[in-house]
């Protein structure tokens, strides 16, 4: 049986490089994108080896058109094929609409969703044998907050590119999917954060019905489950993985004070 080849995009650091880890087992050949840090991405690729797989860390600038074509094409030159692409990197300003500049709405579509557009094209064209597409999406997809306009508008078009790709690619033996990410423990978070005049992340997380942030190993193991043969049939989805975040709304149980707040978990009686 061949190896398994998966690209990641963005595998340096963040949720990119815990898949890569999640993933790296004997028979699985695993693509390191990164973008500036070669450090970073030679360290990921050790660490893949560690644990029984076989990795190799391409360069390539996602936000140029020739970066993902030449991404591709080192795929293409190491292993003739590809079975999974997952589509991580992301970057965007986050300001205010009436602060964003065309140069801001610029990038956010060349750094968002050309490349997953594009690099689904390419891969489509290595996946001789089916093969698995995963998106990385946010909540800022269907929820609006400050200063995450860009991003999150290119994330919902990200998740309806996934389900006119899902109709397409399904012919060629091809499933497509989005896992969608609440707050997740990361340097993104904590730069987004950071944002002057940004409200306090405590605040935020008192909110969620889980009452804490995600980790990067518990989405990467997420999509982890929509590259793996269990998934056969799920296609044309986007998973959330959120704690339970974008299913509440004001008021907050977090807010509320006796009598009305939830109590300890009822218990049997006989």
């Amino acid at each position: 049986m061949s190896e398994r080849v998966v690209l990641i995009t963005g595998a340096s650091r963040g949720i990119g490089r815990e898949l890569a880890l999640t993933l790296a087992e004997p028979g699985t050949a695993i693509v390191v994108n990164y973008k500036k840090n070669a450090d970073l991405a030679e360290k990921t690729v050790v660490e893949v080896e560690a644990r029984g797989g076989r990795a190799l860390a391409v360069q390539a600038d996602v936000e140029s058109e020739d970066g993902v074509a030449s991404l591709f094409d080192a795929v293409h030159a190491e292993f003739g094929r590809l079975d999974h692409f997952v589509s991580n990197a992301a970057a965007s300003a986050f300001k205010n609409i009436m602060d964003l500049e065309r140069h801001h709405l610029d990038r956010s579509y060349a750094m968002n969703l050309r490349p997953f557009v594009l690099g689904a094209q390419h891969a489509v064209r290595l996946m001789d044998s089916g093969g698995r597409i995963v998106a990385l999406s946010s909540y800022g997809s269907t929820r609006a907050y400050p200063t995450y306009a860009t991003l999150g508008a290119m994330k919902a078009a990200i998740e309806a590119w996934v389900r006119y790709m899902a109709v397409e690619f399904a012919p060629y033996g091809i499933n497509v999917n989005a896992v969608n990410g609440g707050l997740i423990a990361s340097d993104s978070l904590e730069y987004f954060y950071a944002v002057p005049g940004m409200a306090d992340i405590d605040t935020v997380l008192d909110r969620i019905p889980k009452a804490r942030a995600g980790t990067a190993a518990e989405v990467a193991r997420c999509v982890a489950f929509l590259l793996a043969p269990d998934s056969e049939y799920v296609t044309g989805q986007t998973l959330v993985v959120d704690g339970g975040l974008s299913v509440v709304a004001p008021p907050f149980f977090a807010d509320t004070h006796p009598p009305l707040h939830l109590p300890p978990r009822p218990v049997r009686r006989d």
